[in-house]
C-alpha cells in the first residue's frame, strides 16, 4: 500500500503527519507530535506497536530525516477545562504553529483539525502514514519521558510504568493515595477517587 501522503507528495507539497499520545490517560498531559517527511518509505510504526527501545531508537531516526518537526502540549488544566479532545485540538495547533517551513498538507490519526490546508483524516493513519506514525513516535517518547519526571515528583503511582494510563496499579494507587496535581479531575476513576480525599490533589 502506498503512504497516505503520496497524493500530496505527488503534487509536491510538503505534508505534515499529526498524531498523539496520552489522551486517554488519567493522569499528566496530551502531547502531539507533527513531522514532515520527504518523499519515500520509511520503516516508522505506529508507536504502539512499538516497545521503548524501538521507540526511542525510531525517534532518533525521525529527528535525522525530518524536514521540520515540532511537539504540542496541553497541560492537565486544559484537558479538564476542554476536554480530551479539544486539549488534543489545542496541542495539535501548539504543535502545527512550531513547525518550520509550515506544511503544505496534513495527514491525522482522525483528528479534524481547524486548518486552511488539505486535510486526510481518515481512521488509523498512523498504521498507514509514515508521516503519522513519525509523529506518534515523537509524541510517545517525549510523554514517557514526562511521566517518569512525574513519577519522581509524585511517588507512588507509578507514573514511570503505566505512563498515566488506567491499569489496576494506577486504580489501586488512586484508591490509597487519593489524586495527585496532575490527575484529569473530570475523568470518572479521578472524580470517584476525589470524592474520597475531598482535601487532596
Amino acid at each position: 500500500m502506498e503512504p497516505l501522503e503520496t497524493p500530496f507528495w505527488r503534487k509536491g507539497l510538503q505534508v505534515a503527519g499529526v498524531d498523539e499520545a496520552g489522551r486517554g490517560a488519567w493522569a499528566g498531559p496530551i502531547v502531539v507530535g507533527a513531522v514532515v517527511l520527504p518523499p519515500g518509505v520509511y520503516p516508522f510504526r505506529d508507536s504502539k506497536l512499538l516497545g521503548p527501545e524501538e521507540r526511542a531508537r525510531l525517534a532518533e531516526a525521525v529527528r535525522r530525516v525530518a524536514l521540520a518537526l515540532a511537539l504540542g502540549v496541553a497541560e492537565v488544566a486544559e484537558v479538564d477545562r476542554l476536554g480530551p479532545l479539544g486539549a488534543t485540538l489545542l496541542a495539535a495547533e501548539r504543535a502545527l504553529a512550531l513547525l518550520n517551513p509550515p506544511p503544505e498538507a496534513l495527514v491525522t490519526d482522525y483528528l479534524r483539525v481547524a486548518t486552511s490546508l488539505p486535510l486526510f483524516a481518515p481512521p488509523r493513519a498512523d498504521r498507514h502514514s509514515p508521516s503519522v506514525a513519525a509523529a506518534s513516535i515523537l509524541a510517545k517518547v517525549y510523554r514517557d519521558r514526562l511521566m517518569e519526571e512525574l513519577d519522581h515528583l509524585y511517588p507512588g503511582y507509578g507514573f514511570a510504568r503505566h505512563k498515566g494510563y488506567g491499569t489496576p496499579e494506577h486504580r489501586e494507587a488512586l484508591a490509597r493515595l487519593g489524586p495527585s496535581p496532575v490527575h484529569r479531575k473530570r475523568y470518572a476513576p479521578v472524580a470517584q477517587a476525589a470524592l474520597r480525599f475531598p482535601e487532596g490533589g
